[in-house]
């Protein structure tokens, strides 16, 4: 049965003008909800552009954290550094990705998502080509600044990017795919990093240089190509007819998602304001923090931590590979019932819990097996939180900018995180017990469980009070401009 476009749609932009009677006449098919466009547009999206965002941050994360395979494989003995040194260029990555996220989130859609993120992508993968040429420490240095500077925006870019394409109630699934090959990235670089070591000497070149080499030159390729397969919007989408788009387009709008209301969603520094006024986003910065100094912590170490548990560098790089594989199927199923259920605080609690669970174990027992199986734990716990609270912040902030702001002070929490994760594990809790971390990193795993179970107390008392509102007005009467205030926004808790 068809039905006229519901009122919700908000007036055309230029472009939609331009377009005239053609685009009038398809708004006039659509339903608000329709079986059989519902299951092709989705499915379009999650097979062209699910697997480009995926890569990128596969990438991402491979060549931010394959510095620890190349300590294991060497590097840190051939340029002469310091447990101290190694720390301080770890730190050094994080100073400018920090101070990049948030206007590389502010500047992500005026700049246009097509454009940036491959822009972003391809330079970093010259950089991190270019830690295979460093003969000095002052070298390395340099290149993990300029790694750290590209790099900076593309985590909460991604998470942004999918918040223009995907219904809120959709969207922990897909954050949650494209973030676990993290999880992937830590199997696959030890992987990586067992074969490239055998290539030691190949051009006068150590075996840690093949590492940085290698995978910096396949970024570099993929950021290319990447110009050519990531669309700016659903409108601009390829993939599309005519009628998907503007059912996508409608189908947004109704999940309160961004980037589709041109009005609503134009740059404001007010909004920048409005973002750092809401509890929940602070809350979850909080969060962001301690999952953070977890989740960089085990990334960084987990080859260290492994090899002082008795295996040699090469079988190191091996074993780190099984925690990370068991994170990715437990991040996935986590993701499914986040989504079905709407329970992303539930979902961060459980997280939580894993984190706290693995890393007593590790603190409290002597035995080396029980020490490697708790990375099982505190490895999918952090992980696995790490998803569900980048889509609880792109959840729960509206319009754009506001919402734009909220995921990138997560991320800024979640490195100044990794800050702290360098140091623990690097100088200050020397291995093999790594004792004075691991007790700092376990009240970090509480106090996440704690907050997480106070922001979902706030989010659902919220959401009973605009049921109070919802009651007594009508949405006419209702202040414009409220954005996630509004009492027609329902909070995801």
């Amino acid at each position: 049965m068809k039905t006229s476009p519901p009122t919700s749609l908000r007036s055309p932009t230029s472009q939609e003008k331009h377009n005239g009677s053609e685009a009038d006449s398809l708004g006039d098919e659509l339903t608000t909800f329709d079986p059989v466009l519902e299951k092709i547009v989705w499915r379009k999206m999650d097979k062209w552009i699910l697997p480009v965002v995926a890569m990128f941050y596969l990438l991402s994360f491979l060549d931010r954290t394959n510095l620890g395979n190349a300590r294991v494989a060497g590097l840190q003995t051939d340029l002469k550094m310091t447990d101290k040194e190694y720390s301080i260029a770890l730190t050094l990555t994080y100073v400018p990705y920090i101070v990049a996220e948030l206007p590389s989130n502010l500047l992500l859609k005026t700049v246009g998502p097509n454009l940036m993120l491959p822009t972003m992508l391809t330079l970093w993968g010259v950089v991190t080509t270019l830690q295979g040429v460093v003969k000095s420490y002052q070298g390395l240095l340099a290149c993990r600044f300029f790694l750290g500077l590209f790099e900076g925006g593309v985590f909460p870019g991604l998470v942004l990017y999918l918040s223009f394409f995907y219904p809120r109630q959709q969207l922990q699934w897909r954050i949650s795919a494209f973030f676990s090959t993290a999880s992937i990235s830590g199997a696959f670089s030890g992987l990586l990093a067992f074969g490239i070591i055998n290539m030691e000497g190949v051009g006068n070149r150590p075996g840690w240089a093949w590492i940085f080499i290698l995978e910096g030159l396949f970024t570099f390729l993929f950021g290319v190509s990447a110009y050519f397969t990531l669309p700016r919007s659903p409108l601009h989408a390829p993939f599309f007819s005519e009628k998907e788009k503007l059912y996508v387009v409608e189908r947004l709008r109704e999940a309160g998602s961004t980037g589709q209301d041109e009005d609503a969603d134009k740059f404001s520094w007010r909004e920048v304001g409005q973002a750092l006024l809401l509890p929940q986003v602070w809350m979850l910065a909080i969060i962001f923090f301690f999952d953070g100094s977890i989740l960089y912590g085990l990334a960084y170490f987990t080859p260290s931590i492994v090899q002082t548990l008795g295996y040699t560098a090469a079988r190191a790089q091996l074993m780190s590979v099984p925690p990370y594989a068991s994170c990715f199927v437990v991040t996935m199923i986590a993701a499914y019932v986040s989504d079905r259920y709407h329970c992303r605080g539930f979902v961060s609690m459980f997280c939580s819990i894993l984190c706290i669970v693995g890393l007593s174990m590790f603190l409290g027992s002597s035995s080396h097996t029980v020490k490697y199986g708790s990375l099982f734990l505190s490895i999918t716990g952090a992980y696995c939180a790490a998803a569900a609270l980048s889509t609880w912040s792109a959840n729960n902030a509206a319009p754009h900018t506001r919402r734009a702001t909220a995921i990138a002070i997560g991320f800024i929490m979640t490195n100044s995180g990794g800050i702290l994760a360098t140091w623990l594990l690097g100088s200050l809790s020397p291995s093999p017990l790594y004792t004075k971390a691991t007790i700092t990193l376990l009240v970090f795993a509480v106090l996440m469980l704690v907050f997480s179970s106070a922001n979902t107390y706030y989010l659902y008392s919220q959401n009973r009070k605009k049921v109070a509102i919802r009651a007594v007005i009508s949405r006419h009467e209702e202040k414009k401009g409220l954005g996630d205030r509004s009492a027609w926004f329902i909070y995801n808790t």
